[in-house]
């Protein structure tokens, strides 16, 4: 890439600058986690001084402003009560916890998969992006994609989370994998959300692979650690020993029928192989 200006030409780009202020190997969301309310509440001041809010957040500035936060002014931290300068923040994430579990249809649970419709336009639900943020930084919107995250097989207890210790298996019916424009892939992480090393190089498994359908035309997915066989390897999606996740990914979902959008397709649960 190249300026207009230089097109057909020879071309140096100048030298980087790097900003050695910034912490660039401590994760984003620790170095979050790690603020009091007021460094929080400093730092967002900075912000929305390039940032302004929009019309329809009038209410909630107005809010903010009884606390010493001002659209276009540094924070005023002598508004704000110092006692809960560290108790905002646990108050906060858990207010956000709640509402993944009890979120008035922004979050659905269908077959052990957890997802949402309602990203990318928030309007004035600020715990919804609020969630979206503190789980993936951001997010598409749903006609773009949605992300079903699975925690615990289908069936299993309180608490029963996937392990590689045992197996499992989801099943798509002939005809019902997943309705997308684009294409769709399952994933695997570790229970830190990192991939999983494994002998394969697999980090993910969707119909770009060549999956072998049963003799009735279903496609089954198998998850554990070691190698169902070189036969099956295929639909081997590797697991690691110890806890892990998994997240589909539906980029260019179907809008209408079949479709997760509107709730006339879901995802088939995950079942622990017996």
């Amino acid at each position: 890439m190249v300026p207009l200006s230089a097109y057909g030409k020879d071309y140096t780009p100048p030298p980087g600058k790097v900003d050695a202020s910034i912490d660039m190997k401590t994760a984003v969301r620790d170095q979050v986690n790690a603020m009091d309310a007021v460094a929080y509440f400093t730092l967002l001041c900075e912000l929305m001084k390039t940032n302004p809010p929009y019309k329809a957040d009038a209410p909630m500035v107005a809010k903010m402003a009884t606390i010493g936060i001002v659209p276009g002014q540094s924070f005023d931290k002598t508004k704000f009560n110092p006692d809960f300068a560290k108790r905002v923040p646990q108050v906060a994430f858990d207010r956000i916890m709640l509402h993944f579990k009890f979120s008035d249809g922004d979050v659905k649970n269908v077959n052990g998969w957890g997802f949402t419709t309602k990203t990318g336009i928030y309007d004035t639900n600020y715990i919804q992006r609020a969630l979206v943020t503190a789980i993936g930084l951001g997010a598409n919107r749903p006609q773009d994609a949605v992300y079903p995250t699975s925690q615990k097989y289908e069936g299993g207890l309180i608490g029963r989370e996937y392990s590689g210790a045992d197996k499992y298996i989801m099943t798509f019916k002939k005809g019902l994998t997943p309705p997308v424009d684009g294409f769709w892939s399952l994933t695997m992480y570790d229970g830190n959300y990192f991939f999983v090393e494994n002998p394969l190089n697999r980090y993910s498994i969707s119909a770009r692979q060549p999956l072998k359908p049963n003799p009735d035309g279903s496609i089954d997915i198998l998850i554990q650690n070691e190698s169902p066989g070189a036969d099956k390897e295929a639909n081997w999606l590797p697991a690691p020993k110890g806890k892990f996740v998994l997240m589909t990914r539906l980029y260019w979902p179907k809008e209408k029928n079949p479709s997760i959008i509107n709730g006339s397709w879901s995802l088939p649960p995950v079942k622990k192989v017996s």
